[in-house]
């Protein structure tokens, strides 16, 4: 079983649950971001001492300029003797990508926009939407199609034999090459599909017995999905359905998702900076991480533009965001009591005259 599916399972067992796919989005992140607290926590402890660490590394950095590998070593020796690894802060954020990889690609696919493609949630009419897509209904019995209209086949198909014998789940070995148009695409028109047998798993004898299938295709433009029946016809297996013309329309409210998440991503990164600020910090690196949770937002929301990502997945990074802003103040807070109490999160920084 692969990632798609185990994503969509969790997530239909927990709309099925809360009655509601757009809530099981935001649950299935609070859970995903409970999973990953410790490592989160860890991230913000390594980033705090490392603002404390910041201006005796800049004073071994301009003391050994004009030598870089000793540079490297006192910076290197600096680090051991204050117990303190750089690349700690790195984990959760190589945790977070395949997770996000793994849910857009799970949004996106024909499993979920065959179970929830037309789901809705407060202002969110379909949460499969992109910024800039067709008008389809899935399931209706017609395609929404342009001229340029790409198509793609789900993961499986149900196939029929000669001999009366149904086979359900018959993996489909090229979903995105599976079907080819016959013809041209002409928008009002019925639209001819083709679909090789050897794209299905299957052995010769069973091939040579198969009478049809069905088969669930998708629109790659619009994200609509249909189900086909492919009838035998030599070697090949073939289908025909109606089409109706659509037009591009930009979804308002996935503009507004990208403006929510821009807006919480520059606050969680303002709330980190000023939690992690401390009073000897260099001038110039408050500069930057300044210029930098200010940039940052706005050129990751400008590529949304540009790449098509899901409603359902905004909804994700917008409640991660929020989650990461509660979390920040927390973690914080402990820390604070944890120094108050001498408890601190750092060993007593090590100053530069002590590394020899």
């Amino acid at each position: 079983m692969d990632f798609n599916t185990l994503t969509i399972q969790a997530l239909q067992f927990i709309a099925n649950f809360v009655g509601n796919w757009g809530i099981a989005i935001i649950i299935f992140t609070i859970i995903i971001r409970l999973i990953l607290w410790p490592f989160n926590a860890s991230q913000q402890r390594s980033m705090k001492k490392m603002q404390q660490l910041q201006p005796k590394l800049k004073a071994i950095q301009d003391r050994y300029k004009s030598n870089p590998e000793m540079m490297q070593q006192k910076m290197m020796e600096f680090y051991k003797n204050n117990k303190f690894n750089p690349m700690a802060g790195c984990l959760p954020l190589l945790l977070q990508l395949p997770i996000f990889i793994m849910l857009y690609s799970a949004l996106m696919s024909p499993q979920f926009i065959a179970l929830a493609g037309n789901a809705d949630f407060l202002f969110i009419p379909r949460l499969d939407a992109t910024i800039k897509g067709n008008a389809g209904v899935s399931f209706d019995g017609s395609f929404g199609v342009d001229k340029y209209s790409k198509f793609m086949t789900d993961k499986t198909a149900k196939v029929y034999f000669k001999n009366g014998e149904v086979e359900e789940k018959v993996k489909i070995t090229q979903p995105m090459k599976a079907i080819t148009v016959q013809g041209d695409i002409i928008p009002g028109e019925n639209i001819d599909f083709k679909f090789s047998l050897d794209n299905l798993n299957l052995k010769f004898s069973q091939l040579d017995a198969i009478e049809k299938a069905e088969i669930n295709v998708m629109n790659g433009s619009t994200k609509e999905t249909e189900v086909l029946t492919f009838t035998r016809m030599g070697n090949i297996l073939a289908s025909n359905i109606p089409t109706v013309k659509v037009e591009n329309t930009y979804h308002f409210d996935v503009i507004v998702l990208v403006g929510l998440f821009v807006l919480t991503m520059w606050l969680s990164t303002k709330v980190m900076t000023a939690m992690n600020k401390t009073a000897n910090q260099d001038p110039t690196q408050e500069a930057l991480n300044k210029s930098m949770g200010t940039m940052m937002p706005v050129m990751v929301g400008a590529t949304f533009i540009f790449i098509p990502i899901p409603a359902g997945v905004l909804l994700y990074l917008i409640t991660s965001n929020i989650f990461q802003i509660a979390q920040t103040v927390i973690i914080n807070k402990q820390m604070e009591i944890e120094e108050q109490n001498g408890k601190t999160i750092d060993a007593k920084v090590v100053d530069v005259k002590d590394v020899k």
